[in-house]
């Protein structure tokens, strides 16, 4: 689409538009108001938008802003016949492509501005929307997930389940730093375990580290840890697992080892001494003189059930050894 209210300059810049493009398909809109209902249509689909800066409704910057936000995904090159730097270089970071000087327009030169101009913004759209997945996956993530500046050590930003769990709101983080969540004493673990992360720049690392919520309270936290680029800033993104209620749960089943191995000593010690007299007192018994069958019998139902004690404590005794409970590495 042309936006160009002198039909001379309409006509030069159509000429130079078929001398460089087969058959291109060109929409001319005289003032702001038409181009707004040409930009307005269900159809919409110009690839570029040609656009002087003096139209009879509306000129300059307000003229730029009102049509950048009217089509934020189409590539749009300023003509104009003023030759202001200054104006020009404010005008690209308004959201234009180019700005081009009509006295120095050629065919060639437009055609160079259209081509780059597509395919620069095709590359800022497609960034556009890999930094909005990205921060979908961040902000929605259910793990805790900040982004902290590597210098300062103050957050950059933080996703719902952060604020969520640590109970900060984001202004109350965005104005901490990586301290303000350590408890006194693991400030030196946390500086160590950032130096070691210096050493190694580029690697991933993981960790056990204790953080404090905003009520005091203390947790045990595994954070993964991975260097990124943020806004032009050296930063680490970091991922962080609460793992307390697995520790506590680790060392449950430790203390309660513990204790079936006291119990298994005792029943081992304490019940093995009785049934060792009882075994002892068997053979002297048998050979004591005028036995009878019936003493015998009992007396071999007396090993039998001697053996029998003896291998079910052996199996207590088995059975409380603690071969397969470990604590995690940190």
């Amino acid at each position: 689409m042309v936006v160009e209210d002198n039909p001379g300059d309409f006509t030069l810049i159509e000429d130079f538009l078929f001398e460089q493009f087969d058959a291109p398909i060109i929409a001319h809109a005289e003032s702001f108001k038409v181009a707004t209902s040409f930009l307005s249509a269900v159809n919409c689909s110009y690839d570029v938008i040609l656009l002087d800066l003096s139209l009879p409704d509306k000129t300059g910057e307000s003229l730029i802003l009102e049509v950048v936000r009217l089509c934020r995904n189409i590539p749009i090159i300023v003509l104009t016949g003023y030759a202001d730097f200054s104006f020009g270089v404010k005008s690209l970071s308004l959201g234009v492509a180019d700005y081009i000087l009509k006295d120095e327009l050629t065919s060639l030169l437009l055609y160079k501005s259209i081509i780059y101009s597509s395919e620069r913004k095709k590359t800022i759209i497609a960034l556009e929307e890999s930094e909005k997945k990205y921060s979908e996956l961040f902000h929605f993530s259910p793990l805790p997930m900040w982004v902290v500046d590597l210098a300062s050590l103050k957050f950059l930003d933080v996703n719902h389940a952060t604020i969520a769990h640590y109970g900060y709101s984001r202004e109350e983080f965005l104005s901490m730093t990586l301290k303000d969540i350590r408890p006194e004493d693991e400030i030196a673990k946390l500086e160590q375990g950032l130096a070691a992360d210096k050493q190694h720049p580029g690697e991933n690392s993981r960790r056990v580290m204790i953080h404090q919520m905003k009520s005091g309270e203390l947790r045990n936290v595994e954070i993964q840890v991975a260097a990124v680029q943020y806004k032009q800033t050296q930063a680490s993104m970091v991922i962080a697992t609460d793992i307390t209620e697995r520790l506590n749960y680790i060392q449950a089943i430790e203390s309660q080892n513990e204790k079936l191995k006291e119990i298994s000593w005792i029943q081992s010690h304490i019940i093995r001494a009785p049934l060792s007299r009882i075994m002892g007192l068997i053979p002297l018994i048998k050979d004591q003189n005028g036995g009878s069958d019936e003493r015998d019998k009992m007396l071999d139902y007396l090993v039998l059930s001697a053996n029998e004690l003896d291998e079910v404590i052996k199996n207590i005794t088995d059975k409380t050894r603690m071969a397969d409970y470990q604590l995690l590495p940190k």
